[in-house]
C-alpha cells in the first residue's frame, strides 16, 4: 500500500504536469486524492500547482475540515466541489480541476463536447456536459455538477474550466488531457469548415465496444440505448444537448459567440 508521503509527492508531480502543460496559470485548480471514506488529501489554496512540493498538501475529512495542514497552508477554496464528487461517486479516487485553454473555450461559450469526432474520445470520454455556472468557492458549483456525476467522468464548468475525476489520480489526470485534447480537435476542425462527424450506429458500436472492455468509470454507453437518453442528459446518440440547452439558441448565435471567446483569447 502506497503511504501518504508517497501520494503527495504524486500530487506534485501532476500538479506540475497541469501547469507544465499549460492547463492551469498562476495558482488554478486543485487536486485530491481519497484515502479512505473519512479522509482526503488536497492541494492548498494560494500556490502555483507546478512548484509544489510534499509538504504543501493538505488532509482533510469528508466534511473539509481540516485534519492536517502544516503553517502557511489550507485546503483550496474548491474542495466542497471535491467533496461532493466523492460522495456521489464511491469508487472515485482522486478528482482534478483545471482550466485547459480550449476546453475552458467551449465552456466559456457555452458548447458542450457531445460532436463524436474520433473513436478514442467517444469510447474515453462519451461526452463532455457543461454544469451550470456557480460562485467558485460556494455550494452552487458542487449543486451544478452533482447531477452530471452518475452519467459522466468529465463535466465543463460553465464560464470556469474543466473537472474529471477516476479511480486513480493518474487516470483523472488523464481523462483531463483527454478532455483538452478533444477540445483542442474540436476547435481545430470548426476552423476548417465543421468536423465530419461518426454516424449514429458507428457511435452506438464503440459503445458496444467500451461495454466489451468493461471499461470502469460513467458513460453514456451504459445509459443510452439508441436514441434514448437517461435523465435527458446530452449524449452523442441524442444529438449532443438537452432540448432546454437548444430553445432559442441558434447554431448563428453560437457561433458569434464562440468567434467572440476566441478574439478575446487571441486564437483567432
Amino acid at each position: 500500500m502506497v503511504n501518504e508521503f508517497e501520494i503527495k509527492k504524486q500530487i506534485c508531480e501532476i500538479g506540475k504536469r497541469i501547469y507544465d502543460h499549460g492547463m492551469v496559470a498562476a495558482n488554478d485548480g486543485n487536486i485530491s486524492v481519497k484515502l479512505n471514506d473519512h479522509e482526503f488529501l488536497c492541494t492548498p489554496t494560494g500556490v502555483s500547482k507546478g512548484y509544489m512540493t510534499p509538504e504543501y498538501i493538505c488532509k482533510v475529512d469528508e466534511n473539509g475540515k481540516v485534519l492536517q495542514a502544516n503553517p502557511g497552508f489550507k485546503p483550496s477554496s474548491e474542495i466542497k466541489m471535491h467533496l461532493r464528487v466523492y460522495k456521489h461517486r464511491p469508487d472515485v479516487q482522486s478528482v482534478v480541476h483545471a482550466h485547459p485553454l480550449y476546453a475552458t473555450t467551449f465552456a466559456i461559450a457555452g458548447i458542450p463536447l457531445t460532436q463524436p469526432i474520433m473513436p478514442e474520445a467517444v469510447i474515453a470520454l462519451g461526452c463532455v456536459p457543461i454544469a451550470e455556472y456557480g460562485t467558485p468557492s460556494t455550494d452552487e458549483i458542487p449543486d451544478a455538477v452533482e447531477k452530471y456525476l452518475q452519467h459522466y467522468d468529465a463535466v465543463l464548468l460553465e464560464n470556469h474550466g474543466a473537472l474529471t475525476y477516476s479511480d486513480s489520480l493518474l487516470n483523472a489526470y488523464h481523462k483531463m488531457e483527454s478532455v483538452e485534447f478533444y477540445a483542442r480537435l474540436l476547435y481545430q476542425a470548426k476552423m476548417l469548415g465543421g468536423p465530419k462527424e461518426l454516424s449514429q450506429a458507428q457511435v452506438e458500436r464503440l459503445y458496444e465496444i467500451r461495454r466489451k472492455f468493461g471499461l470502469k468509470g460513467k458513460h453514456p454507453a451504459d445509459v443510452c440505448i439508441g436514441k434514448q437518453c437517461n435523465g435527458g442528459m446530452s449524449c452523442h446518440t441524442c444529438g449532443g444537448q438537452t432540448q432546454e440547452q437548444t430553445d432559442g439558441v441558434s447554431a448563428d448565435v453560437i457561433a458569434e459567440i464562440t468567434r467572440k471567446v476566441m478574439e478575446q483569447l487571441g486564437l483567432k
